[in-house]
């Protein structure tokens, strides 16, 4: 028994699937399994059966993430400066600013706990096993290497185990997601069989649902087939969205402009005489107008309306920034069944040697068919079980002739289950004085066991043809056995000699939507695979049926046999991919690949072993009818109705989230500018101009009138083809060249001429000239505090024709129309009324130094919004023109 260890725990190096007798001498167990003492010492050694969730200390080392976030450190900077200066309530501000940030920040989904949380409940509590050759009842974290457990129906399995004796029918689906519980019987071991498809290993978590049986442990705890799958959901970390990676190459960008002209202007005031306080509160100015302080929280609510959206489409997103990363999508990666087709199957086809194809079924094709499952009838009549076989009952019904479940069963004398290793499925059934055997599997695995005098080459291109019409082919075969034949109690015995009576073609349909899904996902530059279990014939069928692959697709016909390099070659050919008879590991190599060259790739899955290549993909996507819990948690998405169009319905809302996004930044940006310029002229004249601005008039901007209406642009209906080109590539910045050029050239430019012209009227009107004195006392006194209101309320003013202005990028306000983004028009109304309160509440103009504007100074500044959207609009037009006049030249 050698030990070796694994993430710091020792386990075994044993192979579960050697000759038994070999496998208790590693194990040093036997019949009576371990002593009390020997499971003692074990479990001290190999630690407890659990599947153990890593603490991240996520709360610490998220709060510290946000509180060295660059537009933080700023914060921080000016908050310092505020202190030095003697401003301790301005200091508290910017302390509540950044508390404010990382509150939301903190709000992110713990997606790989959350998926190791619900494995652990696959697990059962208690467990029977012997020791000291006595049973016990024992807790099943208690459970070691080499114990001996004892299995029966209904009970979960608590270790991954190798039958000693006795036979179960076990419910694999939470690993596998297959859905017939499969046969697992004593005996020797297959080789080259994949240990989930061994006929005599059980995993932990696993149910039995039928059968008794022995089992010797050989892996628990972190080593067993759910620990390893936990283990993978843990290591499989997160990943920054695009968004969150170019928000923070944003923050740097903002700190080096920001410390930069603070660095240079404040040289230039020192040079031109300014006293060290005042040259300390224009570093403050310079920092707070830098730092658009409403940036995080306008894109976190921003992601969070539009998940709102999404789930009123279908899709539940837990992750905000994931509603962005969705608009960058390029590749899709999807099952089949349920997802592109309806999961609903039907009988459309028979084949029969003698009749060949038929519409209709003979009457022992339908007898044989029906005869042949285990499906049954619910309360209300309707018929409950696996899909397939629901199909093959309602297709055996002929007129006024239904299958008789009741008597079906009453006849059957024994059952073997559907084993997917073996594609078979067989039962024994009683008529008269003779015994039948009904056997229905895949045509591949029914074939060898005909009698030799069979056609099988007629049969196997009668089954090519069904196949390549999209049909899920099955074969249906019996064997009467000669009066007084004893039941057969091992498959072996009953599967073979037999005679076959039919083919039949089942279809599971596609969406009626997914077609034009796949269209409008090929008008969007995104590619579409395939990933599914099914045969490479069915799946290619449904495929072009739906419109991938248009002009040309590749099967894969076995996922499993595809080496790293062929992947690569095959993701990177520019072709739509069939994976066929995949398997959860093949969705992972899938999602590996495709990331390692650049795509940003949505995966589908709906069972537990999917949980990895949910994890790496860049959105996982689950399956809310069909999917498992610990998928689900996996997850970054959740498909409440599991259909492909709504992934699509979701691309698009990203796309527009996104272009939302650049919107409000546009709109934040582009008052930089006039925040900024005030404090450069104050800077540049040694004083002699006094700050136009005071920096908490700019935080009543930045957080005050500037949110709102911000995050109306979030909700700003999508421009027209906003899905007829490409997804933008991963590293295309949200900020570009045009965006900066547009946001400070021109609108912000304009802004603060506008402004700083009304601040100077203000001045000059009441006989002000430079170096004047304006503090309080002075004469002057009053009309500084009327020019510092004037500016605030130019610089809002000036806001709500930014507002209007970033609506669109390249279409005319009249074209989107002016009334259809009411939450915008509420934003401007609610910054207009909390401007006229700071302007005009005696309380509250104490507190930013603000004071009562008079009728021509708001007549002026009313003029403003007009400006600065006119302006833009003049630009946009003219790039228009330019754009339609390109492609002449």
């Amino acid at each position: 028994m050698e030990r070796a260890t694994n993430e710091d725990v020792p386990t075994l190096t044993v192979d579960p699937r050697e000759p038994l007798s070999l496998l208790r001498k590693e194990l040093e167990t036997g019949e009576a399994g371990l002593s009390g003492r020997e499971a003692a010492r074990r479990l001290a050694v190999y630690g407890a059966n659990e599947v153990r969730r890593e603490r991240h200390g996520w709360f610490w080392r998220e709060l510290l993430r946000q509180v060295v976030h660059p537009l933080a450190l700023l914060l921080w900077g000016a908050g310092a400066l505020a202190l030095v200066a003697g401003t301790p309530v301005l200091a508290m501000a910017i302390v509540a600013v950044i508390v404010l940030n990382a509150g939301f920040a903190m709000l992110q989904e713990r997606q790989a706990e959350r998926a190791v949380e619900a494995l652990t409940g696959y697990l059962p509590d208690q467990a029977h096993v012997v020791r000291d050759g006595k049973p016990h009842a024992v807790d099943a974290a208690g459970l070691v290497p080499g114990d001996l457990i004892v299995l029966e129906e209904g009970v979960k399995v608590p270790a991954d185990a190798r039958l000693t004796d006795g036979a179960l029918e076990v419910d694999l689906s939470m690993l596998t997601g297959e859905s017939e519980p499969v046969e697992r019987v004593a005996g020797q071991s297959q080789p080259g069989v994949p240990p989930l498809r061994e006929s005599n290993l059980i995993f932990s978590g696993t149910t039995c649902v039928g059968g008794a049986a022995k089992a010797v442990v050989f892996a628990t705890g972190v080593h067993t087939e759910l620990g390893r799958i936990a283990a993978l959901s843990q290591r499989t970390r997160r990943e920054e969205s695009p968004l969150e990676a170019q928000v923070k190459r944003v923050a740097w960008f903002i700190a080096a402009v920001a410390v930069g002209l603070g660095t240079a202007f404040l040289g230039v005031g020192a040079a031109a005489g300014l006293p060290l306080t005042d040259a300390l509160t224009f570093a403050v100015g310079l920092l707070v107008a830098n730092v658009p302080e409403g940036l995080l929280p306008t894109i976190t609510l921003a992601l969070a309306l539009g998940v709102r959206l999404l789930a009123r489409n279908g899709a539940v997103v837990k992750r905000l920034s994931a509603v962005e990363t969705l608009g960058s999508t390029n590749v899709i990666c999807t099952d089949k069944t349920g997802t592109l087709t309806r999961n609903r199957m039907s009988l459309s086809t028979t084949w029969t040697p003698e009749g060949g194809v038929s519409g209709s079924r003979t009457e022992s094709l339908a007898d044989a068919m029906a005869e042949c499952t285990t499906v049954t009838a619910g309360e209300d009549g309707a018929l409950q079980g696996d899909p397939t076989e629901i199909a093959l009952v309602e297709g055996a019904a002929q007129p006024g002739r239904a299958p008789d479940l009741g008597a079906r069963d009453a006849r059957r004398e024994a059952l073997f289950r559907f084993d997917p290793r073996l594609r078979l499925m067989s039962v024994v059934s009683r008529s008269g004085d003779r015994l039948v055997i009904y056997v229905k599997g895949a045509p591949e695995a029914v074939f060898p066991r005909l009698e030799e005098q069979q056609d099988r080459q007629t049969h196997m291109a009668a089954v090519t043809r069904m196949t390549e019409q999209g049909f899920r082919v099955l074969a249906v075969a019996t064997r009467r056995l000669p009066a007084g034949s004893p039941v057969p109690r091992v498959r072996e015995e009953a599967e073979t000699r037999l005679q076959l009576v039919g083919l039949v073609g089942l279809y599971d349909p596609p969406r009626p939507e997914a077609a034009d899904a796949v269209r409008r996902c090929h008008e969007a530059g995104l590619r579409v695979h395939i990933v599914t279990g099914d045969n490479g014939g069915t799946a290619s069928a449904v495929a072009r049926e739906v419109g991938i692959g248009s002009p040309q697709l590749h099967v894969v016909e076995d996922a499993g046999a595809v080496t790293d390099s062929d992947l690569d070659e095959l993701l990177t050919g520019g072709t739509e991919v069939v994976f066929a008879r995949s398997s959860p590991e093949t969705k992972l190599r899938v999602a590996d690949a495709l990331r390692a060259h650049g795509q940003i790739v949505a995966m589908t899955g709906d069972g537990v072993n999917d949980a990895p290549a949910l994890h790496r993909a860049h959105i996982g996507v689950a399956m809310g009818k069909s999917g498992t819990d610990v998928a689900r948690e996996a997850s970054t998405m959740v498909l409440t109705d599991d259909n492909f169009a709504t992934i699509v319905t979701a691309v698009e809302s990203g796309r527009q989230v996104y272009e939302n996004v650049r919107k409000f930044i546009l709109y934040i940006f582009a008052h930089a500018v006039p925040e900024v310029v005030p404090f450069l002229l104050f800077a540049l004249s040694g004083g002699a101009i006094p700050l136009p601005l005071t920096v908490l008039q700019i935080l009543a901007i930045d957080l005050g009138t500037e949110t709102l209406p911000a995050l109306a642009l979030g909700r700003e209906p999508a421009e027209p083809g906003l899905m007829a080109g490409p997804p933008r590539r991963s590293g295309h910045g949200v900020i570009t060249k045009d965006l900066l050029v547009r946001a400070w050239a021109c609108l912000g430019l304009v802004s603060a001429a506008l402004v700083t012209g009304a601040f100077f009227y203000v001045l000059w009107r009441a006989g002000w000239g430079p170096g004047d004195p304006t503090g309080p006392g002075s004469d002057l006194h009053h009309a500084y505090l009327t020019a510092t209101t004037t500016t605030f309320a130019g610089i809002v003013m000036c806001q709500v024709g930014t507002a209007l202005a970033a609506r669109t990028d390249h279409a005319s306000l009249r074209q989107v129309g002016l009334f259809t983004n009411p939450l915008l028009l509420a934003g401007i109304g609610f910054e207009l009324v909390f401007t006229a309160v700071v302007v005009w509440v005696p309380p509250v103009q104490r507190i930013f130094g603000t004071t009562s504007l008079p009728v021509e100074v708001v007549a002026l500044i009313a003029t403003f919004p007009v400006i600065v959207w006119g302006t833009d609009e003049l630009r946009r037009r003219h790039r228009r023109r330019s754009a339609g006049a390109r492609p002449a030249a």
